[in-house]
C-alpha cells in the first residue's frame, strides 16, 4: 500500500521523532554514504587557528637580547631567564613548551614580521584585510579561502570541502559566492533527536523510522523526497555516530577549549572525511591591561592544544598531510602602556607547524628602535605565506586569488 505524505507524517510523530535534528554539511553526508576508505588519505590539509583579538608577538617570540625590549617593557617584559631561547637573540614564552619540543623536533616554523602595507589598528577593518587579502577594498564580498575553494570546484568538485569549527558565524575567509561552507561546534550536533526515553524505546523508534523510510512513493513526489530526506537523515546519523564511537587516541589532550576543537579535526581526519581546509579561534588577545597572567594562559593553551593535536596526528599516520598556522588581525604596540598592558600595533609573527622538514625562523626580527608611529614595521608580507599555503601545499595557484605574485615563504 502506497503512504501518503499525511500519513507518512503522521506515522513519524506516531514512531517518536521529535525532529530530524541540523541537516549535515554535504561532506559529512557524503561521507555518511561512502565505504570506508573510499578518501584518499593522501591529501593535504590545511588547518588555520585565528589568535582573535591582536597577538602580542614580542611576548610570544621574545627578542631577548635587545636591549630595547626591557626598556620598552619594564612592567610586562618576559625576563631574560624566563624565556625558552632558541638562538642567541630570540626565544619563546615560558608557556609554550610544547611549540619549544615541536622546534626542536625540526615541525615548528616561526614567521617574523608579517603584516602589510598601510596597516590598519581596528579589530574589524585589519581583520577584514587578513581574511579577504585584498588590502586596498573597503568592502570585500568575499575570501581568499572562499576564492580558493571556488577554483578548486571548477576543477575537483570533492575537493573544495572546508569547515569552520567553534563559531556561529561563517568568517569572511569562507565567505564565497558559490561554495558552501558550515560551521560545526561538534560532531554530536548533527544527529536524530528521538526523546528522552530508555535505549529499548529509543531502538525500536529508530526501527520504526527506517521501516516508514522504506515505504514505497511515487518517484518525484513530495513524499518521495521527504522520504529520501528521512533516509539520509537516518543514514548520516548513523554513520556519522560510528565513526565518534570508532575513534581512538592515547594522547592526553589538556581540557582546552581550542584543545577540543583541534581534537575533533583529528576525529574527522582518522575518519577520512574529505575536507581540506579548517579554521579555527582562539579568543582574548585584546590585552589592553593585566596582560601578563592572561596572555600566559593563552600561550599555555594554544600550545598544548597544537602539541596535542600533532602527538594525535603522528599516532594516526596522518602527520604528513597536515599543515597547521596561526595568525592573528595585527600585533601590539612596542612601548607597554599604563596598564601593563598593549594597545594594537602593526606588525608580528605566525607560527606554522609543518611535516615539510622546513622549520625554523624565517624573515627578519623587526626593529625595536626604527619604528612608524610606535609601531613595528613588517617586512614579510601576509599574503606571502597565504601564497605559500596555496602554491606550495594545497597547489591552488595563488596570484587571482590574491590579486598578484608574491614570494613564497620556506614552510611548505
Amino acid at each position: 500500500m502506497t503512504t501518503t505524505r499525511r500519513d507518512f507524517l503522521q506515522l513519524l510523530g506516531t514512531a517518536g521523532i521529535v525532529s530530524l535534528g541540523t541537516i549535515p554539511p554535504q561532506f559529512l553526508t557524503r561521507a555518511a554514504h561512502a565505504a570506508p576508505g573510499i578518501v584518499a588519505r593522501d591529501k593535504r590539509v590545511l588547518v588555520l587557528i585565528q589568535l582573535a583579538g591582536g597577538n602580542d608577538g614580542l611576548n610570544t617570540l621574545v627578542p631577548f637580547a635587545d636591549p630595547a625590549y626591557e626598556k620598552a617593557r619594564p612592567g610586562i617584559g618576559i625576563p631574560k631567564g624566563q624565556v625558552l631561547k632558541l638562538n642567541d637573540s630570540v626565544g619563546l614564552h615560558p608557556s609554550l613548551a610544547g611549540m619549544r619540543e615541536l622546534y626542536d623536533e625540526g615541525k615548528l616554523s616561526i614567521v617574523q614580521g608579517v603584516g602589510y602595507p598601510n596597516p590598519d589598528r581596528s579589530h574589524f577593518r585589519s581583520m577584514d584585510i587578513w581574511q579577504s587579502a585584498q588590502p586596498l577594498n573597503e568592502n570585500p564580498r568575499d575570501g581568499w579561502l572562499g576564492r580558493a575553494l571556488e577554483w578548486q570546484f571548477d576543477r575537483q568538485p570533492a575537493l573544495a570541502e572546508a569547515l569552520s569549527l567553534g563559531t556561529d558565524k561563517l568568517p569572511l575567509a569562507f565567505v564565497s559566492t558559490r561554495v558552501n561552507v558550515p560551521t560545526l561546534r561538534r560532531l554530536e550536533e548533527f544527529q536524530l533527536v528521538d526523546g528522552q526515553s530508555t535505549v529499548a524505546n529509543r531502538n525500536l523508534t529508530r526501527a520504526a523510522q527506517r521501516q516508514l523510510a522504506d515505504k514505497p512513493s511515487t518517484s518525484g513526489s513530495e513524499l518521495d523526497f521527504l522520504r529520501r530526506a528521512t533516509t539520509t537523515a537516518l543514514t548520516s546519523a548513523e554513520r556519522l555516530k560510528s565513526l565518534s564511537a570508532s575513534y581512538r587516541t592515547t594522547v592526553n589532550y589538556p581540557g582546552t577549549s581550542l584543545a577540543s576543537k583541534l581534537k575533533l579535526i583529528a576525529q574527522m581526519l582518522t575518519a577520512d572525511l574529505p575536507a581540506r581546509v579548517f579554521v579555527v579561534s582562539l579568543d582574548g588577545f585584546d590585552t589592553h591591561s593585566g596582560q601578563l597572567p592572561g596572555h600566559a594562559a593563552l600561550m599555555a593553551e594554544l600550545s598544548g592544544a597544537i602539541r596535542a593535536f600533532e602527538q594525535d596526528l603522528v599516532e594516526h599516520k596522518l602527520s604528513d598531510r597536515v599543515l597547521l598556522a596561526t595568525y592573528s588581525e595585527f600585533g601590539r604596540r612596542v612601548v607597554e602602556n599604563g596598564s601593563l598592558g598593549t594597545d594594537h600595533g602593526a606588525a608580528s609573527m605566525l607560527f606554522a607547524v609543518t611535516p615539510s622538514g622546513k622549520s625554523g625562523i624565517h624573515g627578519k626580527h623587526p626593529s625595536l628602535t626604527d619604528l612608524t608611529d610606535g609601531d613595528l614595521k613588517f617586512n614579510i608580507d601576509f599574503r606571502s605565506v597565504y601564497a605559500t599555503m596555496l602554491d606550495k601545499w594545497l597547489e591552488i595557484p595563488s596570484v587571482g586569488i590574491l590579486g598578484g605574485e608574491f614570494s613564497p615563504i620556506p614552510i611548505a
